[in-house]
């Protein structure tokens, strides 16, 4: 069973960035596809990248062409880069491991780190 700790969150101001970190242990992350979701206040939880095993990405609308999300199995860790953040993007972040998943969906991920909060106000 895999544990999933974030961090790497804070106070930005628009346009800045931040580099949010998902440390995994209990188990290697090689087999796992890694998502972060975010909720702002008041709204639903919702997926914004996701990274699987093969090396494929996926990005929510949103933050296309913003943010990155890379991989260093090495590390057992996975990163999402942000850039040009928006008060939009303000929320918690939590990145979820699927074994063997796909990133086809937002649904079926079973593990969860307990989140990192990003605020984007000047």
């Amino acid at each position: 069973q895999v544990q999933l700790v974030e961090s790497g969150g804070g106070l930005v101001q628009p346009g800045g960035s931040l580099r949010l970190s998902c440390a995994a242990s209990g188990d290697t992350l090689d087999y796992y596809a890694i998502a972060w979701f975010r909720q702002a206040p008041g709204k639903e939880r919702e997926r914004v990248s996701c990274s699987n095993q093969y090396g494929r990405t996926w990005y929510d609308d949103p933050v296309k062409g913003r943010f990155t999300i890379s991989r260093r199995n090495a590390e057992n860790a996975v990163y999402l880069q942000t850039n040009s953040l928006k008060p939009e993007d303000t929320g918690v972040y939590y990145c979820a491991a699927q074994l063997y998943g796909s990133c086809s969906g937002p649904a079926g991920y079973d593990y969860w780190g307990q989140g990192t909060q990003v605020t984007v106000s000047s």
